[in-house]
């Protein structure tokens, strides 16, 4: 081969290896199992421990995951304990003294992964004993939010020797643990006994529930931890969508381990003025820190205050909007006044509490002159401007500019499809002075060009003072008009309304579905919820010897919660465990309904009595499980 053939085959023998080393080189299978725990000082189960620095061992280099959100050291330390890694190593130092006689475990959960791949050692846990022996019973179970039956994550839950019911106030946990995102928990090292279970957000970190502010959860029964064989069933798969087989694996059973808590925050009741507003000159808003009984006291003192305001109170009567009357106090910059009301002492009793207050607006009234004679002359300029344009304009004599009356606008809240079940609502930006029912018309539709009047009622909301109802007899695939003539409604600062129609059709019922529920157990005076798919509530009714019926639903994705209102107020209510109250229970249908137009549903296979941890769809679940971080079967399809 001659030296130009020599080049030409290297050449080609180059081109050959870069052409095939384009892709990534296959570097072999994945790493899918998780670190190994090797030993450790003091040893695994080791007794008359006195060593208070922790040193684990593991095969490969690893990393903590969330280290602060999921180990748990138990019995609590008060003084947090320092926790590091470094390649294959894992050092626990604990500050607080050892407790006699006592089995330490330190819980990492799922929080020790490999360097590499993040695969988790999952419910990997350290143990020791300053006594003699181990102890190694545990238990587990589920905290739920008691009103929503959202699983709670990162809450502690810990226990006390029975006894002593006022030990949750006193001083910390026995032992602890924290839950998962599926609110799952489980406490270990446990000898035999009789133990109280509670869960709580330490807002202070001190174990033990000594704030208002803190949800808690407390089981009513004393529970008794011990351990039982068992099997589970292990599956085999032969790839990453076939099973292979099945695997009966004998363990040991730690029981309770069905223990459901139901978190809840204490009725909490802390009353002060939290902000006053003056937005604009004629109307001012006070803001409390929670609901009132009675309308605080308001004194003018630079204005008369004699019948002064128009109120608008908030349902709880915890945010005041006061519309100034009359002209020659809202006219003033700044507002003088004392406001006399209820606040909470140090201890929740009620005193009476008067605050002087200076409001003043955005914008002095002498600004809002300038601007609104500016508008004015603007508004006259182009008038005469337009008037000039004219045909029968004369120089000599021009139109006067007269500017327009104050409009009242009448706001809308409808559409011109109703449905039969939502009233047809109008409303205002400022309180009325006056209305003029006879000239509002209500009127149904005889043919396409021909109306009648028919009787209606005019009626204030009581919840949203400046909306109005008008009630009549509505039928369905009608057709109807609302007519106000101009003048019928005069605002509180002169406006006037101009004249006002509207039309309408009120759906045909094949529009709609109904839901009939029956519900064993519900009884009399249970609240159902009608919820969309975001969990918002669309609509509630009372059952009546375990039976209620939705009618007039929208076709679509529905789900059901049930709240056992056991006092009869009308709402859900939580607990207080100082009178050892549980919150009022509250229940879901584990599965989504899909309604359907010109369809009645009867449900009858609402079973509540199912665990709670199982009834809330995953759908309108907001607390989601984490993702699992072992990434399993990568390498069942691949070749090497």
């Amino acid at each position: 081969m001659d030296r130009s053939s020599k080049i030409i085959y290297i050449v080609f023998l180059l081109l050959l290896v870069a052409c095939a080393s384009i892709g990534t080189p296959d570097g072999g299978p994945y790493d899918e199992e998780p670190p190994v725990f090797l030993s450790s000082r003091p040893a695994m189960n080791s007794v008359n421990t006195t060593e208070k620095k922790i040193v684990l061992e593991f095969d490969e280099n690893i990393k903590l995951e969330n280290a602060f959100e999921k180990i748990v050291v138990s019995p609590p330390q008060m003084e947090m304990p320092e926790v590091k890694y470094n390649g294959k190593r894992i050092t626990i130092e604990l500050f607080d003294s050892l407790k006699p006689n006592t089995t330490y475990s330190v819980d990492f959960n799922d929080a020790v992964v490999d360097n590499n791949e993040s695969n988790p050692l999952e419910n990997f846990s350290f143990v020791f004993s300053t006594g003699e022996s181990v102890d190694t019973l545990a238990v587990s179970g589920t905290v739920l939010n008691a009103s929503d039956l959202e699983p709670v994550k990162g809450m502690l839950v810990g226990i006390y020797t029975a006894g002593d019911d006022s030990a949750f106030y006193k001083r910390p946990f026995e032992r602890v643990s924290r839950t998962d995102s599926r609110g799952r928990f489980t406490i270990k090292g446990l000898a035999p006994g009789n133990y109280r279970v509670y869960a709580l957000s330490d807002a202070n970190q001190n174990y033990r529930f000594d704030q208002k502010s803190e949800k808690i959860a407390f089981l009513e029964s004393v529970i008794s931890p011990y351990a039982t064989p068992d099997v589970r069933t292990d599956t085999i798969w032969r790839d990453s969508v076939t099973v292979d087989s099945l695997r009966y694996v004998p363990y040991i059973r730690f029981r309770p381990d069905d223990i459901i808590l139901r978190s809840f925050e204490e009725e909490f009741y802390s009353q002060y003025l939290l902000k006053s507003t003056r937005k604009e000159h004629n109307s001012f808003t006070l803001f409390f820190a929670d609901s009132n009984d009675s309308m605080p006291v308001v004194k003018g003192l630079n204005f008369d205050d004699k019948d002064a305001f128009v109120v608008e109170a908030s349902e709880k009567m915890d945010t005041l909007l006061y519309w100034i009357k009359d002209t020659t106090i809202y006219h003033k910059d700044t507002l003088e006044l004392s406001v006399t009301y209820k606040v909470t002492d140090s201890v929740g009793n009620f005193i009476p509490r008067c605050d002087t207050l200076y409001l003043a607006p955005r914008k002095s009234f002498a600004r809002v002159l300038e601007e609104e004679l500016e508008a004015y002359e603007k508004a006259k300029k182009n008038f005469q401007k337009n008037s000039r344009k004219r045909p029968d304009y004369d120089e000599n004599n021009p139109p006067e500019y007269i500017p327009p009356t104050k409009e009242l606008k009448i706001k809308s809240y409808n559409s011109g499809s109703m449905d039969v079940n939502i009233p047809y609502r109008i409303g205002f930006d400022e309180p009325l002075s006056s209305i003029d029912t006879s000239k509002i018309h209500v009127q149904k539709a005889i043919d396409d060009s021909t109306y009648v009047d028919i009787p209606f009622l005019f009626r204030r909301n009581d919840e949203k003072h400046r909306q109005y109802t008008v009630y009549a007899e509505w039928r369905p695939e009608q057709k109807y008009k609302v007519t106000v003539d101009s003048a019928a409604f005069h605002g509180l600062y002169g406006g006037t309304s101009d004249k006002f129609e509207e039309g309408m059709k009120f759906r045909s019922l094949d529009d709609y579905a109904v839901l009939n529920l029956a519900i064993p157990g519900a009884g009399t005076g249970a609240i159902v919820q009608l919820l969309k798919q975001d969990g918002a509530v669309v609509r509630s009714l009372p059952t009546k010897d375990s039976r209620c019926t939705f009618y007039f639903i929208k076709p679509g994705k529905y789900y059901l919660r049930l709240l056992m209102d056991e006092n009869g107020n009308g709402k859900w209510d939580t607990g207080d465990y100082s009178k050892g109250l549980q919150p009022e229970r509250v229940y879901y249908y584990p599965h989504e309904l899909e309604l359907r137009a010109m369809f009645e549903y009867d449900q009858d296979d609402w079973d509540i009595k199912m665990p709670l941890n199982k009834q809330k769809p995953l759908k309108i679940t907001k607390q989601k499980p984490d993702k699992e971080k072992k990434k399993r079967n990568r390498n069942a399809d691949r070749k090497f």
